[in-house]
């Protein structure tokens, strides 16, 4: 399927494994020139390799100064600006109400929200005036229904989503569309982290689906998102999650 997007600019943050990874090849397959970033910068290479057409730039987005500047250099070394913008960033540490220090919270909301701001203030007003773009944000199914131990990232992930639908409101007339995609347990180094591999038996089981899901198939639907077909679709949150989420909205 022709998606339509052949020749723009995307960049991907923190893409040289899992979900990202597989959201920037599904990009680069679908014609787009595709910066991807890392902090690993042996690993980010090796995803390079593997991703065509794709720029590698070493990144920490973990903090806002980290994702302006990933957002200006990818600008750089396009020698143009972004017209997909897909935000990723690796999950805080686990823990309860009880275990998680207040400090802890301040930390989280910098890397799982703050820098889904900052990259957005760097890439969003080039769309608008273009009256083209794309804004993806890789969340989790937890935003609908928080999993046990990882209160920071249900936290900060659900105040992506608040950000994401108020910009989506006001830049819908622009041509921008701004959507979350909220992926459930699929098979990534971080749900190893977080339920342990001799568990993943056991953890597809409670999948309506009965499997833990695909990397390569998550990225083929958040390239979708970013489609022409898909230009209609905005504001929206979308899970990805083989039927784990049993909410009617």
């Amino acid at each position: 399927m022709d998606l339509g997007i052949s020749g723009k600019t995307a960049l991907v943050s923190a893409s040289s494994a899992g979900l990202g990874f597989a959201s920037a090849l599904a990009l680069a397959e679908a014609g787009c020139k595709t910066v991807i970033s890392g902090r690993n910068e042996e690993r980010l290479m090796q995803a390079a390799s593997k991703i065509p057409n794709s720029i590698p730039i070493t990144a920490d987005v973990s903090t806002v100064k980290g994702s302006q500047a990933l957002v200006q250099d990818a600008k750089s070394q396009l020698g143009t600006s972004i017209d997909i913008l897909i935000t990723n960033a690796g999950g805080p540490p686990t823990g309860t109400f009880a275990s998680t220090d207040v400090d802890q919270y301040l930390t989280a909301i910098e890397l799982n929200l703050m820098s889904v701001v900052a990259m957005c203030k760097e890439t969003v007003p080039d769309m608008q005036e273009k009256k083209w773009g794309r804004v993806l944000a890789i969340t989790s199914i937890s935003v609908r229904q928080p999993i046990p131990n990882i209160m920071l990232s249900n936290t900060a992930r659900a105040g992506v989503t608040g950000f994401l639908k108020t910009m989506a409101l006001e830049i819908a007339s622009d041509g921008v569309t701004v959507n979350s995609i909220q992926p459930g347990l699929h098979a990534t180094d971080r749900v190893l982290e977080v339920y342990g591999e001799e568990n993943m038996e056991d953890l597809a089981q409670t999948v309506p689906a009965q499997k833990i899901g695909s990397a390569n198939d998550f990225g083929k639907i958040a390239a979708f998102l970013c489609s022409e077909q898909a230009n209609f679709i905005t504001g929206a949150a979308i899970p990805v999650a083989g039927g784990t989420y049993g909410g009617l909205q």
